[in-house]
């Protein structure tokens, strides 16, 4: 235990020693009366408990207003977009009922906003323009298998023709060969055409291999007797001639099995001051459970997801150019798990932290490591702990930026496993050759663990569950504090929501922080109950906030360019002593790759305060940011916009 935490936990040992004692000096018997519940309210409401712990408060909407909040990100004007899609509630999702709203955590109102496609399970990341880019979401949700009435999965269809693709519509029937059963694609497929191979020696052609497409199909029929056990090839009706002979199908097994979630192709911006999406150029592939990331050259990386057939995209990588609003593959594929978390380095590499959030192999793309996007190189970090518990990790870059340390927190087993950690593991990326080391223990196995980055430097981690989606009534109503310079956890004030799967946190203007979602799998310990999805919001108020006063900041230019200067107005700049230029968050899933607070010098002069942005591009990414000052007694002001182009 370091001399702070020590001082600190004596400090509120001491006091509430002292309450005890000096209730019970006046009347013993009115102390036993008095209910646990409402001695709890009286301690976390004193003012020395909360100056030194924080405090939590609910915020429920009205009920017209309330919704599954599954994704969540800060804008520019200072509100909080609130997604929901379909909610993960398969009734909306066939009601075609699907959710935005926007919060003004100042104002207090609350904005429905028309949602145009099932924006579940997107992904999405801040762009240089102030908007937020937003791709992928879902097609179908998932069937388990005593649900799946019709056999069905995957039909890899082969075009022989190296003259001209064919396109293929919803509703082709394939027949099988030697099975003679016949199955019914359900969306349109376009199969290219084939490439004519040649020797390069000496021009002999060689044949042509053959264009694919992929396309969902279901049996004709519902029952058992329309499955296939083996291989087969499957005629395509309707076509005729040489189409006919050139086009055909090839598919394995085609069951009752659990059919996985479809994702969508579908991409928009989302513009913070007309509050509305806009529709941009689809993804190459679709996506559910994506990563969008920006890269050095200002364009957005998307990787993973499940894509229209259910299945995990087979390392088939895309960017998107803001420029002209279109998107490209990559030349090369990297396989990673679904919701990958992936940081630019400020190298222009791409950190792979090992967290993610589900689907995919347990033996491919787990391994930690940084990857060269342009030459598909990838070189794994060493020292991980508990290597097979990374799955519904969270990873933060740890502040300030600069010193380019990251944190995976907590995590647990692939899939549905009890497995959970409860380590802190730490890679110093600027070190010759970066390792995993371990950080400070949690006090329990963590799965979905909160972290929000703090402008006095210390990280908040709250919240998780020590089982699958909070299973066995397993959340964890805890909170820490996290200190990198010193590498400790200081514990604080309880949250009063439990959170678990599809919940995140969003660090705010004003310097609180915003807690939203939680979707258990039962309600009750003994897995018997179904659970209800948490609509409610929760704000902590960290411990700075009840000092006596907070510095002040106004003014200031709205873009500093990298490299150069910027001068605030402050009442207090003589007590300035450290500025941080903060990314708004964009989180879900315990996926947060935007957040990252960046260290700016500064000079202070009278009632002004003079800052300088860094000039590394990969370090500060076009966008815009929150600037914060703190006090000598690490009290931050209120943030100031600023756009860095």
């Amino acid at each position: 235990m370091n001399d702070r935490a020590g001082r600190r936990r004596a400090r509120r040992l001491a006091i509430g020693t002292a309450v005890v004692l000096a209730l019970a000096g006046m009347n013993g018997p009115w102390l036993y009366r008095f209910s646990t519940e409402k001695y709890h309210q009286y301690q976390i409401n004193r003012p020395e408990y909360k100056a030194e712990n924080g405090k939590w408060d609910i915020i429920e909407f009205p009920e017209k207003y309330r919704l599954n909040t599954i994704h969540a990100a800060l804008l520019r004007t200072g509100k909080v977009l609130l997604v929901a899609g379909s909610g993960n509630n398969q009734d909306n999702f066939d009601a075609k009922k699907f959710d935005t709203r926007i919060w003004d955590p100042v104002k207090g109102t609350i904005k429905n906003v028309p949602t145009p496609k099932d924006l579940f399970c997107t992904g999405h990341t801040q762009l240089a323009n102030g908007n937020l880019l937003i791709a992928g979401g879902t097609k179908r949700y998932e069937k388990l298998k005593g649900d799946v009435t019709k056999a069905g999965g995957l039909m890899i269809v082969h075009n022989e023709n190296p003259d001209k693709p064919i396109t293929l519509p919803a509703g082709t029937k394939f027949v099988g060969k030697e099975n003679g059963r016949t199955f019914v694609s359900k969306d349109p497929v376009v199969v290219e055409r084939a490439t004519k191979n040649f020797d390069k020696q000496t021009g002999e052609f060689l044949g042509n291999t053959p264009g694919l497409g992929r396309i969902y199909v279901e049996a004709q029929k519902s029952g058992a007797k329309y499955e296939t056990g083996t291989q087969d090839n499957y005629r395509i009706q309707g076509l005729s001639g040489a189409d006919a002979k050139n086009t055909y199908g090839i598919a394995q097994k085609l069951a009752l099995d659990k059919k996985d979630f479809q994702g969508i192709r579908d991409a928009f911006e989302f513009d913070p001051i007309a509050e509305k999406y806009i529709k941009v150029d689809p993804m190459k592939e679709a996506r559910w459970y994506p990563t969008l990331t920006t890269l050095s050259d200002g364009k957005i990386l998307s990787v993973s997801g499940l894509d229209d057939i259910g299945q995990l995209v087979p390392g088939k990588n895309e960017v998107f150019d803001p420029k002209t609003k279109k998107w490209t593959y990559l030349p090369k594929t990297k396989q990673f798990p679904t919701y990958p978390a992936l940081f630019l380095l400020q190298n222009g590499k791409v950190l792979y932290s090992g967290s993610n959030a589900g689907y995919g192999p347990d033996n491919v793309g787990r391994d930690p490591g940084v990857w060269d996007v342009d030459t598909n190189k990838f070189t794994k970090i060493p020292g991980l702990s508990d290597p097979n518990m990374m799955e519904t990790s969270g990873t933060v870059l740890l502040p300030p930026a600069q010193d380019e340390k990251y944190m995976v927190i907590g995590g647990g087993g692939v899939g549905e496993s009890k497995l959970s950690s409860n380590r802190t593991r730490i890679v110093d990326m600027l070190a010759d050759s970066p390792k995993f080391v371990d950080g400070p223990t949690m006090e329990k196995g963590t799965r979905y663990p909160q972290a929000s980055v703090l402008p006095d430097d210390s990280v908040l981690v709250s919240g998780g569950s020590e089982d699958y989606r909070g299973r066995s009534d397993s959340n964890i109503l805890q909170a820490r504090l996290y200190h990198p310079a010193s590498n400790t956890f200081d514990k604080v004030a309880d949250p009063l929501v439990g959170r678990n799967y599809h919940s995140g946190s969003i660090l705010l203007p004003d310097g609180r922080v915003m807690f939203f979602g939680s979707d258990s799998l039962y309600g009750d310990e003994a897995n018997t109950k179904p659970a209800t999805f948490e609509q409610r919001i929760e704000i902590y108020t960290p411990p700075y906030l009840y000092r006596d006063a907070r510095p002040s900041l106004s003014g200031g230019p709205q873009t500093i360019e990298r490299g150069e200067s910027g001068t605030f107005t402050s009442q207090h700049a003589s007590s300035i002593k450290n500025v941080r230029l903060i990314r708004p968050s964009a989180a879900t899933h315990v996926t947060d790759v935007d957040q990252r607070s960046i260290a700016l010098d500064f000079k202070a002069s009278g009632d002004k305060i003079t800052v300088t942005v860094p000039k590394n591009k990969n370090l500060v990414q076009s966008g815009w940011y929150m600037v914060f000052v703190n006090d000598d007694q690490g009290t931050p002001s209120k943030a100031q916009w600023v756009k860095v182009p």
